[in-house]
C-alpha cells in the first residue's frame, strides 16, 4: 500500500518535471534562429560597406588620376621581301602576262613591325600579350605576335615584331586580284588589325580591361620591295 502509493505519486510527479523541460527547448531554439538571423544581417550590412567603399575608392581615384586611354599604333613598316607567284611559275617578283587568269596563287612575306605605345595618365599600365593579324581581302595570312609588358607614366615605348609567311596559298577571286594588283598595280595591299588589351595600375590594383584598337592598312612594292602606302585610323601617308 505505501510503496504503491508512492510509486502513484512519483509517477504523478513526473509530468510537472517535463512540461519546463519541453518548454525550455522551443526556447532554446527560437533564441538561437534569432541569433543566426542576426549573424546574417550583419554580414549583409558588411558586404554592402564594402561595396560602397570600393565605390567611393574608385570614384576618387576616377577624379585624381583622370584615366585617359592609351595609344597603341603602328609607327612603320620594313620590308625584307614580298613575293607572289603563280604555281606554275617560280616565286618571283617579275610582272605576270596581263591576260593569265591563275585559279591559285603563293604569297611569301617576311616584314618587320614597329608600334609605339603612348601611356598619357599620371599612372602605370599594363598591357597584354597581343595577336595583330595580317591579312589579304580578309583572309588571315599570319600573326604578328607582341608580349605583354608594363608601361611607366606619362612614356613611350616601341615594339618590334616580325611577320613571317612562307607560300601561302591564295585561291580562285582572291589569287586573280593579287596577280592583277602585283603584275600592273606594283603594290600588294595588307590589312594590320586586332585588339589590344590594357590595365591602369594604381595603388598596386589594376583597373578593368581597356580596348585599343588597331586597324591600318599598308601597300608594299612588289618590285621594289618596299612600302608604298601606309594608313591607321583616318590620316594616311605614302611613302
Amino acid at each position: 500500500m505505501t510503496t504503491r502509493s508512492n510509486g502513484d505519486h512519483h509517477t504523478g510527479g513526473s509530468y510537472p518535471q517535463r512540461r519546463p523541460h519541453y518548454g525550455g527547448g522551443a526556447s532554446s531554439y527560437g533564441g538561437g534562429s534569432a541569433s543566426f538571423r542576426g549573424c546574417c544581417c550583419c554580414i549583409f550590412l558588411l558586404l554592402v560597406f564594402l561595396v560602397l567603399l570600393a565605390l567611393a575608392v574608385a570614384l576618387v581615384v576616377v577624379l585624381v588620376v583622370k584615366p585617359r586611354k592609351p595609344q597603341f599604333d603602328l609607327n612603320q613598316v620594313s620590308v625584307q621581301y614580298l613575293l607572289v607567284a603563280s604555281p606554275s611559275a617560280p616565286a618571283a617578283t617579275a610582272a605576270q602576262p596581263a591576260n593569265a587568269v591563275p585559279g591559285a596563287a603563293y604569297l611569301s612575306l617576311n616584314i618587320t613591325l614597329l608600334f609605339t605605345a603612348v601611356n598619357p595618365n599620371k599612372v602605370g599600365i599594363r598591357y597584354g600579350a597581343t595577336a595583330l593579324y595580317v591579312m589579304y581581302h580578309g583572309v588571315p595570312l599570319g600573326v604578328a605576335a607582341v608580349p605583354g609588358f608594363e608601361q611607366p607614366a606619362h612614356s613611350t615605348r616601341l615594339l618590334q615584331t616580325r611577320v613571317i609567311v612562307d607560300r601561302f596559298n591564295v585561291l580562285q577571286a582572291d589569287a586573280q586580284d593579287l596577280m592583277r594588283d602585283a603584275a600592273i598595280y606594283d603594290r600588294v595591299d595588307l590589312r594590320i588589325t586586332g585588339d589590344v588589351g590594357a590595365k591602369i595600375l594604381v595603388l598596386g590594383f589594376s583597373s578593368p580591361k581597356v580596348q585599343v584598337s588597331v586597324d591600318c592598312t599598308i601597300a608594299i612594292s612588289p618590285r621594289s620591295q618596299s612600302l608604298k602606302y601606309k594608313q591607321c585610323g583616318v590620316d594616311g601617308l605614302s611613302v
